[in-house]
């Protein structure tokens, strides 16, 4: 007998495109990883599930009204997920399908009313540099990217020839030059595949391709 479609995702374990949820307490929170799903590959929440990948379940009305509150009232543009309820014995697993956005970047309200742009790193929802929004918003603008490599550019590379990584604030230094001009060169390099941008919960830095 074939393994339920829910186990095998739990057995996957959280990821990029998977987070399980025990229980909605929060709209604001829960947009934050909508938004960042929508501005990453797409991905699916499992509402009733622990992080110890035990299903406690949940009541399928609130979690229901709480995830379609965050999509459309926490999340701007609004998100159209797709809820899937499941039958896991006596328990309710709600599974949350959040498409890949066309309109980058996509925002989430916090609880004091702020939007925030967040992006799906492993497991993880974290806020988006301003760097990674300006990528975003450039992906689906359908505005091509034309970069004319001056000094700044090839001396960038060939630092990164030879120390492999580089942050916002080394570059600055590197170049002599201020963040809103290393911000914008950085957004067209990565906008054309030239270098690469790696978040993690620290700093935020760029590899050559």
């Amino acid at each position: 007998m074939a393994l339920h479609h829910v186990l095998q995702l739990i057995a996957k374990g959280e990821s990029e495109v998977l987070d399980f949820k025990k229980t909605i307490s929060s709209a604001s929170k829960i947009a934050k990883t909508m938004s960042a799903f929508a501005n990453h590959k797409g991905g699916r929440l499992l509402v009733g599930v622990n992080d110890n990948k035990i299903i406690s379940g949940v009541k399928s009305e609130d979690e229901k009204y709480m995830l379609d509150l965050a999509a459309h009232f926490y999340c701007k543009p609004e998100i159209e997920l797709e809820l899937v309820e499941w039958e896991m014995g006596n328990k309710i697993v709600i599974e949350a399908i959040i498409p890949q956005g066309k309109d980058k970047p996509y925002y989430a309200k916090d609880e004091e009313g702020k939007w925030w742009a967040h992006i799906r790193v492993k497991d993880q929802s974290l806020l988006a540099s301003k760097v990674v929004v300006d990528v975003l918003r450039r992906s689906t603008s359908g505005e091509g990217t034309l970069i004319k490599f001056s000094k700044h550019e090839e001396s960038l590379l060939k630092y990164l020839g030879v120390n492999n990584r580089i942050n916002i604030k080394e570059l600055c230094k590197l170049l002599n030059i201020s963040r809103w001009r290393a911000q914008k060169m950085l957004v067209n390099l990565v906008s054309t595949g030239v270098i690469r941008n790696h978040n993690t919960e620290a700093v935020e830095f760029y590899t050559l391709s």
